[in-house]
């Protein structure tokens, strides 16, 4: 067996019958070590330590050449399978989703401090929630997931417009009768501002900073509320049917979970 062919069952789960290669492990160990290098910089008593800085960016920069090592690798080995041969396979293969998401996970942050624009990695730092991605690649059950959310994307695209419907119309009802008519000019001075607390009620949060006084505000923030169960239940309920329906069908298929 050929090094290109070898390294492909390495790095492509979908080439072995079963398990988690060495190598792909090496790569999940890693993610998870940068997810907790991110958390550890953002305390300011270590980022005022010098050794810790240098250790943080030492680190870094090992994840990065990681990371670069194996985009690079995953695209040189997808010629093995027939529709990622040649330029136009490969090319067709940087577009496809997991690999758009490994080079999220390292290139905006290596081309910029390349660039020497350190500031600017602050900022880019966010984009280290794509390596998330890389791990899902792993697990089946995240497939399934992602399976079940494109089965009920229309259902559950009805379900935001009809929340976003309700959003408004309890902004605009809680505008005229506080903030118009009411005593909280304010709180409720305009419909963007009841916006944010018809999106706290709706999602029932209820953070309890801006709620309505006058009995008639009431009367509709009682009515708004309880319609809000019904809006965070409902797209809940058609994920989990379609959660169901797909693992059902797996299991029908012998699809490993």
């Amino acid at each position: 067996m050929g090094l290109k062919q070898s390294l492909y069952q390495q790095l492509v789960p979908e080439a072995r019958a079963s398990g988690i290669s060495k190598l792909n492990l090496f790569i999940v160990g890693v993610v998870l070590a940068s997810f907790l290098f991110l958390a550890l910089e953002t305390e300011p008593v270590l980022n005022s330590d010098p050794r810790w800085m240098l250790a943080f960016n030492v680190f870094n920069i090992s994840v990065l050449v990681i990371f670069t090592l194996e985009y690079v690798a995953r695209v040189w080995v997808a010629g093995v399978d027939p529709q990622y041969r040649g330029l136009r396979g490969r090319l067709k293969y940087v577009t496809r989703f997991y690999p758009v998401a490994d080079f999220l996970a390292f290139g905006p942050e290596l081309i910029v401090m390349a660039m020497g624009g350190g500031g600017s990695l602050l900022v880019l730092r966010v984009l280290r929630l794509a390596r998330l991605i890389k791990i899902a690649r792993f697990v089946p059950a995240f497939d399934a997931l992602g399976a079940a959310l494109r089965r009920s994307s229309s259902q559950l695209l009805t379900s935001l417009a009809v929340a976003l419907a309700l959003v408004y119309v309890a902004a605009v009802l809680l505008y005229f009768v506080e903030g118009v008519g009411g005593e909280q000019q304010e709180t409720f001075a305009s419909i963007p501002r009841a916006i944010w607390w018809a999106v706290a009620t709706l999602t029932t949060v209820g953070y309890g900073d801006v709620y309505p006084v006058t009995p008639l505000g009431r009367f509709f923030a009682a009515i708004i509320a309880i319609a809000g169960i019904g809006v965070v239940a409902l797209p809940a309920g058609v994920f989990a049917s379609a959660f169901s329906d797909e693992l059902r069908e797996r299991r029908e298929r012998g699809t490993r979970l």
